[in-house]
Parts: C-alpha cells; sequence; structure tokens
C-alpha cells in the first residue's frame, strides 16, 4: 500500500480487510506520507480504513441499521465513513455470503438492505450530497462481471439474490461512477489466488464505487489499475 501511494499520488484512499486490530495498524506509515487516517478493526477479520491527505473529519463506525454477526456482535468491522475534501466517503466491506444455502447469505443480503435503507435516507436528508460507497462488494452484477457463468453458476456473488440487493442500492440512487470508463466484458478489480487466475485474465469484477447523483456529475475519469 506504500508503494501504491507513492506511485499513485493518491488524496484519498480506502481500504477493506485491513486485517488488522487498532494496536496492529501502520498508523505512522501513512502519516509519514501526509496522510490522516480513520480505521477500525478488531481481529484478525475484516478491518476497513479511510486514508486522506485532503482533510478527514466527521468519522463514523458503521451505519445506522447495520447488522452485525458474531458473538460479540461488534466482532466486525465492515463500514467506515468519513468527509474529505467535502466529499462523504464510505469505506465498505460486504460480507461474503459463502454459499447460496450459509446462513451468511442471508447475513449478506439484510447488510445490503439495511446499507440500501440508510443510503436513500442520507439522500433523502440532502440530496445534494455528494458522497462515494467504496469498496469490496462481493457481488458480480452482471454476466459479464465473471470469467464464467458456467462455473459460477451455483456459487454465489451471481446469485439473483444478491444482484437484487445490489440493484437495491442503486435504485437509491447511487450508480457505479467507474463502469462507463471502464466497461466490460473482461474488465476484474479481483482473480483468485488459486489455479493461476491472474495470468489466465479468469477474474471477477466485484469492487465499485457507487457515486451519489451530485458526486457521479463531477466525475470526469476512472480505471481499474490491474497492475
Amino acid at each position: 500500500v506504500e508503494d501504491w501511494l507513492k506511485r499513485a499520488d493518491l488524496d484519498v484512499l480506502a481500504i477493506q480487510e485491513t486485517k488488522a486490530r487498532e494496536d496492529q495498524f501502520p498508523y505512522l506509515t501513512f502519516e509519514a506520507l501526509g496522510y490522516e487516517v480513520a480505521h477500525v478493526g478488531v481481529n484478525q477479520w475484516n478491518g476497513v480504513a479511510i486514508a486522506s491527505r485532503v482533510g478527514l473529519t466527521d468519522i463514523e463506525i458503521g451505519f445506522d441499521g447495520m447488522p452485525g454477526w458474531g458473538e460479540p456482535i461488534e466482532s466486525e468491522a465492515r463500514a467506515i465513513g468519513a468527509t474529505v475534501g467535502g466529499i462523504r466517503v464510505w469505506s465498505l466491506y460486504i460480507p461474503n455470503g459463502r454459499n447460496i444455502d450459509d446462513p451468511h447469505m442471508v447475513y449478506k443480503l439484510d447488510w445490503l438492505a439495511r446499507l440500501r435503507d440508510a443510503a436513500a435516507g442520507w439522500l433523502e436528508e440532502d440530496p445534494s450530497a455528494e458522497i462515494a460507497l467504496m469498496g469490496d462488494w462481493n457481488i458480480a452484477p452482471f454476466d459479464e462481471d465473471v470469467w464464467s457463468m458456467e462455473f459460477y453458476e451455483d456459487k454465489s456473488h451471481v446469485s439473483p439474490g444478491e444482484r437484487a440487493a445490489f440493484q437495491g442500492v442503486v435504485d437509491a440512487g447511487f450508480q457505479d461512477v467507474v463502469r462507463p470508463y471502464a466497461p466490460g466484458p473482461g474488465t476484474y478489480t479481483y482473480w483468485d489466488y488459486q489455479q493461476l487466475r491472474f495470468p489466465k485474465k479468469q477474474g471477477m469484477r466485484i469492487d465499485f464505487v457507487l457515486g451519489s447523483p451530485a458526486l457521479a456529475k463531477r466525475v470526469e475519469h476512472a480505471e481499474i489499475v490491474r497492475e
């Protein structure tokens, strides 16, 4: 991440799966590069953060109504919001779902429904708000977003329920601001580390930036950096 920040010259970075407790997170590394950091992590799983060099205020851990999993219920860290440069950024790590019949799938769909309700409320409160819901959604909304629908036919990430849940957030007023500049098919954001998926270009598009109407209007360019 440190190397990436030096090369990419980013103002704001949303990170998912930090897999670190608060006392393990490398705050000093980011601060040395000129970034403020908001992070939440409670164990070796999950964990989300936002790093910014254009201000970082109004930090919020989780959104209203966000469900949890496990005991204690606070044992997952999946959402953090902050205002950076006038934009409300949410770094999100949506539950995986594991497989179609797993209890985690019920949790995943509930989590997304609660996010939809919260996000709709933010826009209702302020239709001009510039909001970015960004991160790992663990859903491939369209067939072209996976290298093989036949391979994923009986697996999670492409089921009708998951796709409907993703569409629910879109219907609440948020749009994919990256796809117009990086269309598919074959434009992926994730590759399984097994079976040489990366060199075989057998990936999935499951990471997105969904922007509110006011933010989407301002987007001039977007890209998925495979390197």
